[in-house]
């Protein structure tokens, strides 16, 4: 439930934060007449996400045996890769996100074309929606149904309400205080998610692993089973025999990841010493502009 109500709310606000900007502006602007068409362009994007995500559902949810650990491995590690290239998509774009949609709004409606409004909200709300579907179906292999969407219903109401109070130019929340909590929030989620499809592809015999278990506290009644285990498994990745892959792969990914995320530069020391060790090769010969060599090809012929 709290991997669901994370998504929905992260992924939510975006959705929800180009509706409340795009009708801001309108508002703005006065052309409060254009608001059916953005509305039905967002209603239109949630409901194409919604039924892509549906289908996909029910058509996982017919596969057993390997190819459903196939499958559960294969969407774990792509929704890993999809979540980190989204919070550092939206790390870069945070800042011109506002003035770019401003930007396409006045185009549309310089061009008098209504389905240029609906295009901008629509396109943006199934981007974030299918987003979410992705992530979503890799958060029900590990809970229930119903647990998965009353999180993520939760997770979307409050992502609503912030996106309505931002189109009514409440400032009660610091957005960019926001995207850094969750985004390191996300990046947490994901390295549980390489981990775990690490883990399967070792079940399916994919390669093995060098050193199973690391440790094994499936009986301890705290870490090992019962609702604080799920919830450790569900935000953290935790997993209470994990092999040594699934443990490298978690560290190197959050350490890597969580640095790039919040210092966006490699660490000094390491650029020191990468610049030492440049300095230090051999250098390319320099010749002066007078010298033979670099006068060799004027040499008249013979």
């Amino acid at each position: 439930m709290g991997q669901a109500f994370l998504i929905t709310l992260r992924e939510g606000l975006e959705g929800v934060l180009i509706v409340a900007i795009v009708m801001a502006y309108l508002r703005q602007i006065g052309r409060t007449d254009q608001f059916p068409p953005v509305v039905a362009g967002a209603l239109a994007g949630a409901g194409a996400a919604l039924a892509a995500g549906v289908g996909v559902y029910i058509a996982v949810g017919e596969l057993e045996g390997r190819a459903e650990l196939y499958v559960e491995a294969t969407t774990a590690l792509i929704a890993a890769g999809v979540l980190t290239w989204m919070v550092f998509w939206m790390r870069r774009q945070a800042r011109t996100i506002g003035g770019a949609l401003r930007g396409q709004v006045d185009r549309a409606l310089a061009g008098g074309a209504v389905l240029g409004l609906v295009s901008i909200v629509f396109v943006g709300v199934v981007r974030e929606g299918l987003e979410t579907a992705l992530f979503m179906l890799a958060v029900i292999f590990d809970a229930s149904a119903a647990d998965a969407a009353i999180g993520g219903f939760a997770g979307l109401a409050i992502a609503v309400a912030i996106g309505y109070s931002i189109y009514r130019g409440g400032q009660f929340i610091n957005l960019r205080l926001f995207f850094q909590i969750t985004g390191g929030l996300i990046i947490l989620f994901s390295a549980g998610l390489l981990g775990k499809g690490i883990f399967e592809l070792q079940v399916l015999g994919v390669f093995n692993s060098a050193h199973f278990p690391v440790w094994d506290l499936q009986s301890n009644p705290v870490l090992g089973h019962g609702q604080f285990a799920a919830f450790m498994k569900g935000i953290f990745g935790w997993s209470a025999r994990p092999s040594i892959e699934q443990v490298v792969v978690w560290i190197a990914y959050l350490t890597t990841a969580g640095w790039f995320f919040y210092w966006g530069r490699l660490p000094a020391f390491i650029t020191t010493r990468f610049e030492q060790w440049r300095q230090s090769l051999p250098q390319p010969p320099t010749f002066a502009a007078g010298s033979a060599v670099a006068t060799e090809g004027k040499r008249p012929e013979s």
